[in-house]
């Protein structure tokens, strides 16, 4: 029998719902025989996910969701095998988790003014460690009735360009590639149709970029073949990830969107 990959899986140390056992445990009730922990601009949730994974037989794959932006543009690069334990690196990414909390407060500002007031433990909940991100204010958003849905939150507030989007992210994409090759990770871009700008891609790969998530949960068939021909123009690597948040969005993502083990061996060879 083939392995299956997921190469996505975010914990509740950023956005996700599941803890990292939980993540392990669904993991391997539905027979994955590897993930990848990419939190967003965190990495508290690797080592517990490690911990455990002999324990789960589900082999874990340490790795980052790093949030940066370009001309206005929101962009995901995603991070693998990196050293997690580099003391520049922890520090760099409490810096952008602190600029997050800022960002966030500025967003909060603008549903204040919209007559739509939220405060940040609404939000983030009490005790929330690790990243506070737009899908916790989604939810929160729901929560409180000033949506129907988590995703109205989104396309209607707090999308690129809607009116309580908030730009102030202080990283740029070629930053956040510099940044995962410093600690020897293999930097790929992710979900690109989500991000909406395909002509920066060949910029990225000037700057060490080496791989596009070609399978995604929110590629239909179209964009996956978009992706595929883009990747194999550009010799990229093609990875894939269902994006799991747990239960953050309408359903259980995991193993949705797997990749062959055969991806993980060129993931291990590409680093550097």
């Amino acid at each position: 029998m083939q392995k299956r990959v997921d190469l996505h899986v975010h914990t509740n140390f950023s956005d996700g719902t599941f803890s990292p056992k939980e993540v392990l445990s669904y993991a391997s009730k539905i027979g994955l025989s590897c993930i990848a922990i990419c939190d967003h601009d965190v990495i508290d949730g690797i080592p517990p996910a490690i911990t455990l994974s002999e324990t789960y037989n589900v082999e874990v794959i340490p790795g980052i969701e790093l949030t940066a932006e370009k001309q206005g543009c929101e962009i995901h690069i995603l991070g693998f095998y990196i050293n997690w334990q580099d003391g520049q690196f922890q520090k760099k990414l409490a810096q952008l988790c602190r600029q997050r909390i800022k960002r966030m407060q500025d967003m909060l500002d603008k549903f204040k003014a919209l007559g739509m007031p939220l405060n940040m433990d609404e939000v983030t909940g009490i005790d929330k460690e690790g990243s506070i991100g737009r899908l916790h204010l989604a939810r929160a958003l729901h929560k409180k009735g000033y949506t129907q849905t988590v995703d109205e939150a989104f396309k209607k507030y707090i999308a690129n360009g809607k009116p309580c989007y908030s730009s102030k992210i202080n990283l740029t994409p070629e930053e956040a590639i510099a940044e995962i090759i410093k600690v020897k990770g293999v930097p790929v871009l992710a979900h690109p149709a989500v991000m909406g700008k395909d002509d920066f891609i060949s910029s990225y790969v000037k700057h060490g970029l080496m791989g596009i998530e070609v399978y995604h949960s929110d590629h239909n068939p179209l964009m996956t073949a978009r992706y595929e021909k883009m990747a194999k123009d550009l010799g990229l690597l093609m990875t894939g990830g269902s994006d799991c948040h747990g239960l953050g969005k309408a359903r259980i993502l995991m193993g949705t969107t797997t990749v062959s083990y055969e991806l993980v061996e060129r993931l291990k060879n590409a680093r550097r």
